[in-house]
């Protein structure tokens, strides 16, 4: 962080005297370069694209790109806990980091699709009301009711595969993944079936 200059000139207003000078801003992401470290370490498991077509990766495509940054940070820090993503995660520099995340935020996002009429109805019920009776947060309150998310705090999680989001629940839920305190509290509340119920309302949304 800058400080304060320690000198003012006199003529100079207490408030002006302690107001520490604007922070340089972030030099512009290179989307070149973010697709070049993207093509070369990301797209065999999330598609050229973004939009991954295996069902246990995610869809990266027109994600938050501060999301995406602060995920590849826990994964190269070990906040959270994937082998193969702290691989690759430690080869990138911020600036990798930075360039891919951006390069992907740019990326058409290809819609998803609910499977499972059953529960589908359950899920958007825990979805946009939450489960009250338990004091589990509807998810629409922090990822918009169309799933679009709220840019550098709550991810995107429209058209994710099904698949993804179950796992990422029920590790919330079990302790597996330990870096969002939030999210651990609220999956800890739900049961089997209703992960899943949400998963695919969650895919299906647009």
């Amino acid at each position: 962080m800058v400080l304060a200059a320690v000198f003012a000139a006199p003529s100079f207003s207490s408030h002006a005297a302690d107001a520490a000078p604007a922070a340089p801003a972030a030099a512009k992401p290179d989307l070149v370069k973010g697709e070049q470290g993207y093509t070369a370490v990301c797209a065999a498991c999330h598609g050229a694209d973004g939009n991954s077509a295996i069902a246990a990766n995610p869809k990266l495509a027109h994600q938050h790109p501060e999301y995406l940054v602060k995920q590849l940070h826990d994964f190269k820090d070990g906040k959270r806990n994937n082998p193969i993503m702290k691989g690759f995660a430690s080869a990138l520099s911020d600036e990798d980091m930075r360039n891919i995340s951006y390069w992907l935020t740019s990326q058409k996002p290809k819609p998803g699709f609910a499977k499972d009429k059953e529960l589908v109805q359950l899920g958007e019920r825990i979805f946009r009301g939450g489960i009250p009776d338990r004091q589990v947060a509807a998810c629409a309150g922090c990822h918009s009711p169309n799933g679009a998310g709220i840019p550098s705090q709550y991810p995107r999680l429209s058209g994710q595969h099904a698949d993804y989001t179950t796992t990422q629940l029920v590790e919330f839920r079990d302790g597996k993944r330990k870096n969002n305190a939030q999210m651990t509290g609220v999956a800890a509340k739900m049961n089997d079936r209703e992960i899943r119920a949400v998963a695919d309302y969650i895919a299906g949304l647009r």
